[in-house]
Parts: C-alpha cells; structure tokens; sequence
C-alpha cells in the first residue's frame, strides 16, 4: 500500500491504518528501536508506541514522507526509554558512546536559548551531510542516527572495522571544522 493511501486511512480514523503502518514500516522501526536499545522486547513496545502516536498525531498531521515521520517517533521513544533504563542502572551502551563521539563537534544544549540554536544547528548538519559524498553520509548517519555498531556498519558495506572508525573520525572533524565556519563556538 503507498503512502498515500495509508495516510489517508489515518486521516479516516480507519483502524486498517496502524496494521498498513506495521506491514510497511514495522521491520524498518524496529531496527531503529532495536540499534538503540538492545532489547527486543523494549524494541516491540517502542514501535507500539509508534503506532499510538501516529495514530494521535494524524490528523491534524499530514507528513510528506511517513517512513521518516515514522521513524523519527520511533527514534525519539526510543531514546527516552533508553534514558530512562539508564537513569535505573547506570550503564555505558552504544548510543552513549555515539553521543560521546559527536560531542566534540556538536555542542549541548542547556538552555532555552540553547535549544532555540538547537534547532538552526539541526538545520546547519542536514546542510553539511548534502554536502558529503553519499557513502561518507550513509556511514555518518548509521552511526549516529540509526546508532549501529561499528561492526555492523563495516559489515554492511563491505568495509575493514579501522576504515569505518577512520571515515567516522574524519567526518567528525570535516563536520567540527564546517560548523566552526557557520560561527558555531564549540
């Protein structure tokens, strides 16, 4: 079924709607849940969750691409339960250590006025990964959006473990270096 066509069964409150969504969009939303959180169980409940949101958000939502509607529910469910299985027990996970890594380059934000920067800095790296070669984007965003492992990233594109950690390195500093440019203090 298109796009389309399961928006509008959401916009009419047609049930058929969330099981489209789940044949569609359900592996692709629960590999994002699964890269953050590690646990399938947490994994199934967070792309349930998705489905309730998308449920409560359209209407009067009506997004141009569900796949990215989609996934960035998941991605954001994702990681508040992530956050709040950290808060219990205080553990170091994979996307802790993506966070770390970008850290370097992308500063945090801690204030009102922060998160009001927060979003032109979200809009200044969407422009620095159009400016990367597609690979060198694609490897970025598996790390650091869809929180892959480095193995797993190598494995999918037929890369050495090193090659991955140095084009992620690299692009890191390309990235430092462009948003220095943009007048962002780090």
């Amino acid at each position: 079924m298109e796009d389309t066509e399961i928006l509008d069964l959401y916009w009419e409150r047609n049930p058929q709607a969330i099981s489209e969504s789940q044949v569609c969009y359900g592996k692709y939303c629960h590999s994002i849940a699964f890269h953050i959180l590690r646990d399938r169980e947490d994994s199934d409940e967070c792309v349930n969750d998705t489905w309730l949101r998308a449920w409560n958000s359209i209407p009067p939502s009506r997004p141009n691409r569900l796949a990215i509607f989609l996934g960035t529910i998941t991605r954001n469910l994702s990681l508040d339960r992530l956050k709040r299985k950290r808060a219990a027990k205080r553990g170091r996970g994979e996307m802790e250590l993506a966070l770390d890594e970008l850290a370097e380059c992308v500063p945090a934000a801690n204030s009102t006025e922060d998160a009001v920067e927060t979003a032109e800095l979200s809009r200044m790296i969407d422009r620095f990964l159009h400016t990367l070669p597609e690979r060198e984007c694609n490897i970025f965003l598996r790390r650091y959006w869809y929180v892959e492992e480095y193995a797993e990233i190598a494995k999918r594109y037929n890369m050495k473990l090193n090659t991955v950690k140095t084009s992620l390195f690299r692009t890191r500093a390309k990235l430092k270096d462009f948003l220095e440019e943009e007048g962002i203090v780090l």
